[in-house]
């Protein structure tokens, strides 16, 4: 069994799917008496895309536009399902991952550009659907940050999601534009159990953090959803009620929850990681996700595959239905303001400069709502 990397959640960084040759870890003979070697960097390399705005047509995610201001997500949850994006430029969805990450320096010019494009129809944009937002490394770049500024600009509908109390930071631009209808967030929040949460998500905030940062938007105004997600069978499902009441306490308003899939290299690594980090339970644990999924480690079927279907799945979906309703969390979403759309007058007299290219994914990888990296949940 591999050791795990101090600050990571993949225990391996085996090889992407595409690539013609095959990297396997070995035994080299060094132990943990010998002196331990350095501890795995995380690099940042800016990407220069020509849009900022991805596209998806899934029918299970409700939203058709995402912005992702980062790939590759330090915070290193193992069950995260944005992992296998990272084969799509050669490197591993393990250590790569959370280790690798890319931003887009100019991610607030394309995006002015994009909405002051003639014809663009304003419609809800999600950020964070793929890898968080606010990593830690969002500090000092502010790209998330830049981007929130032009969305409060042009009075423009976004929802945004996070593992992160920093998102707490921004809350002079959530809470003005929560209470006018124009933002709206979701804190996820998968246990509060310290110790699981340290091997399960080792760099996102704990637990404590992410009920502060749900006050703190909630004290600004702004509406804020707090997603058990993924809940994962025999691991967390256990903590779904406290979770949720927790939450509400802090001033959630609204719940969601995933259940944990299981796509392509996720399965893999999620096995090594719970056999090394749970191994008295990680039988179990398996047992009841394949109940989840009609046998299988994974069923990839639009119409359950965020929930899961058969008997534990319906279980879960009862117990949060009926948690929602003790805590309040079943307040009506109302649907973000679409009206107040403006392009402002400096930027109309710039528009007429901006060069528009015909439209190229700048996002790389899958499309968004492939399980190369699904829009939903973080």
């Amino acid at each position: 069994m591999a050791e795990a990397a101090k600050g990571r959640g993949a225990r391996s960084n085996a090889s992407g799917r595409f690539e013609p040759e095959t990297v396997q870890a070995f035994d080299d003979g060094w132990t943990g008496d010998d002196v331990e070697a350095a501890p795995l960097r995380t690099t940042l390399t800016p990407e220069h895309a020509r849009t900022i705005i991805a596209r998806n047509t899934s029918p299970d995610i409700g939203f058709d536009r995402s912005i992702n201001p980062y790939k590759g997500c330090e915070h290193g949850c193992i069950y995260c399902y944005a992992r296998p994006s990272h084969a799509f430029m050669g490197l591993s969805p393990g250590l790569d991952f959370e280790s690798r990450l890319f931003f887009k320096p100019e991610a607030a010019r394309l995006l002015e550009r994009e909405l002051c494009k003639p014809g663009y129809v304003c419609k809800r944009i999600h950020i964070g659907g793929n890898t968080d937002p606010y990593q830690p490394v969002e500090r000092e770049l502010n790209s998330t940050r830049s981007i929130l500024e032009v969305m409060r600009r042009f009075n423009h509908p976004f929802s945004i999601i996070t593992k992160s109390v920093l998102i707490g930071r921004d809350a002079d631009i959530l809470g003005p534009m929560g209470q006018a209808g124009l933002a709206s967030a979701c804190v996820s929040i998968t246990t509060l159990d310290r110790g699981l949460a340290r091997a399960m998500e080792p760099r996102a905030s704990t637990p404590a953090k992410r009920l502060e940062a749900i006050s703190r938007l909630a004290e600004a105004g702004c509406p804020v959803t707090v997603g058990f997600a993924p809940v994962i069978p025999g691991l967390n499902d256990h903590e779904l009620e406290s979770v949720l009441e927790a939450a509400s306490k802090a001033g959630a308003t609204s719940a969601m929850y995933v259940t944990l899939r299981l796509p392509l290299e996720i399965k893999d690594l999620f096995r090594e990681w719970l056999a090394d980090a749970r191994p008295d339970r990680a039988a179990r644990v398996m047992s009841l996700i394949r109940q989840t999924r009609g046998g299988r480690d994974y069923d990839p079927d639009w119409s359950h595959r965020m929930k899961g279907s058969g008997p534990v799945a319906e279980l879960i979906a009862t117990r949060f239905r009926g948690a929602v309703k003790r805590y309040g969390l079943d307040a009506p979403r109302k649907p973000l303001d679409e009206t107040q759309f403006r392009v402002p007058a400096d930027m109309k007299k710039q528009g007429d400069l901006f060069d528009f290219p015909s439209p190229i994914s700048g996002e790389g990888g899958p499309r968004s709502g492939s399980d190369g990296g699904l829009p939903d949940a973080a």
